[in-house]
């Protein structure tokens, strides 16, 4: 007796291209791979290198800060990051991306980008001051030119090594939005250590204090005002880098322009920021008003309307595989769905346990890679692996059916839209008040046998 029913084939066929078997993931290519090769060897010199970078960043804003600058520093720069996170990780929750990536990606900002950003610009800073003689206007060249130049570098480092090495979790745009605003997120906060600290110290010299305090200014105008500038910049190469990701792989072309058109702006909107105090006494606010605003709307509503996108196609691909019996009818609407898909995960915590719950979480991921994999693959931009990861997703799914089908069928109920049902012209007994009403039955609990 079959354990499972046949996976549906590739909807165009296997004659354009996309193989059945075989190709480069296929055991028969697989060669043995060298001691440098290995995982634990790639991640233990990743994590040793981003070790070494946050002791000397630590060391060096220290130095700068002072001990007690450096304490209330972190203090203050630490407030935002929660709600940063929070906004990047409700935007991947269609299909959310592992939490490695993203600790790695926070942890390159604010550990290997900070300090390549500290060293290039005070190195280029001090050699334009010498070749010029001319402090200041290093200062501001430095600020407006050099430093957005090497810092949107350092931060899309990060999105370029998730980008080549984990292209299994990077498939789209909010990919990209994602690990940009995270990398970015942690530069932000390495940064605002550095300058509340600076100004905390300033204010200890000064005796500022209260509202007029150095420190309060730095705090409202980088912590309050603009806590999404670096991840706005950042962004934008990230958006590149998904666009990239979305065309085939025959376009090298344009697989290329668009992350260097990505960073390119990201570095032009930097710039603008850095140099908006050059524009007069509210150039700041000018440039806050007139540019960073209307863009940061624009970018939210992009991605948001792209999440919707994302909706749709999990929406429109699945249910071919409910027609192949893999998934039941009505799953493709539930896992389409946002609010079902929660009430999916609190019904099965209510039902079966947290254990239950994240079992149906990893459903409901594992469909929408599913899903999208389809999507690349009717477009011809799956790649010769298609047929080898559609099995092992729908493995995935195979093996968790049981904890995920009775909560998403819930849900499906509970979500479908309501069809109007006319009511008949004759009295019925129990219902229009000629008797008591019926008791209603038990709760059932499909977990329970």
């Amino acid at each position: 007796m079959a354990t499972s029913p046949p996976h549906p084939s590739y909807p165009s066929g296997p004659a354009e291209g996309v193989p059945l078997t075989g190709g480069p993931g296929t055991a028969g290519s697989l060669r043995h791979a060298h001691w440098w090769q290995r995982a634990w060897v790639r991640y233990g010199a990743l994590s040793t290198l981003l070790a070494l970078s946050g002791l000397v960043i630590l060391a060096l804003v220290r130095e700068e800060t002072g001990t007690e600058g450096f304490l209330v520093g972190l203090g203050l720069a630490v407030l935002p990051v929660p709600l940063l996170i929070a906004a990047f990780r409700w935007l991947d929750r269609v299909e959310p991306g592992p939490w490695r990536n993203l600790l790695f990606c926070f942890a390159w900002g604010a550990c290997a980008a900070a300090l390549i950003a500290i060293v290039a610009n005070s190195f280029a800073t001090r050699w334009i001051a010498t070749a010029t003689a001319d402090p200041s206007s290093a200062d501001t060249l430095g600020a407006t030119v050099i430093a957005p130049v090497v810092e949107e570098s350092a931060k899309a480092a990060a999105v370029l090594l998730v980008f080549l090495f984990r292209r299994r979790d990077f498939t789209g745009i909010l990919d990209g939005v994602v690990i940009a605003g995270v990398t970015a997120t942690g530069f932000a906060f390495t940064e605002n250590i550095l300058y509340l600290g600076t100004a905390f110290g300033t204010d200890q010299l000064t005796g500022g204090t209260g509202i007029a305090s150095v420190t309060a200014a730095t705090f409202f105008v980088r912590i309050i005002m603009s806590p999404f500038a670096h991840p706005l910049f950042t962004v934008l190469t990230g958006i590149g880098f998904g666009i990239s990701a979305l065309s085939a792989d025959r376009r090298h072309l344009r697989r290329v322009a668009f992350p260097l058109a990505g960073l390119l702006l990201a570095m032009g909107m930097h710039a603008m920021w850095n140099g908006s105090s050059a524009f007069g006494e509210y150039g700041f606010f000018a440039v806050y008003a007139a540019f960073m605003v209307p863009i940061f709307g624009l970018l939210t509503w992009l991605v948001i309307w792209t999440r919707q996108r994302e909706l749709k196609t999990v929406r429109a691909e699945l249910p071919a595989y409910a027609v192949a019996g893999w998934l039941t009818p009505a799953e493709p609407y539930a896992l389409g769905s946002m609010r079902a898909r929660r009430i999916a995960r609190q019904y099965a915590r209510r039902h079966a346990g947290r254990a239950a719950a994240r079992e149906v979480a990893r459903y409901e991921a594992y469909a929408t890679s599913l899903a999208f994999l389809r999507h690349r693959a009717r477009r011809d931009r799956a790649g010769a692996g298609f047929a080898e990861r559609e099995r092992e997703l729908l493995g995935e799914l195979w093996r968790r059916r049981e904890a995920a089908r009775p909560a998403l069928d819930h849900a499906a109920r509970i979500t479908a839209p309501p069809v109007p049902v006319a009511a008949p012209p004759w009295p019925v007994y129990g219902v229009y008040g000629y008797g008591p009403q019926p008791a209603p039955y038990p709760a059932y609990n499909p977990y329970r046998s």
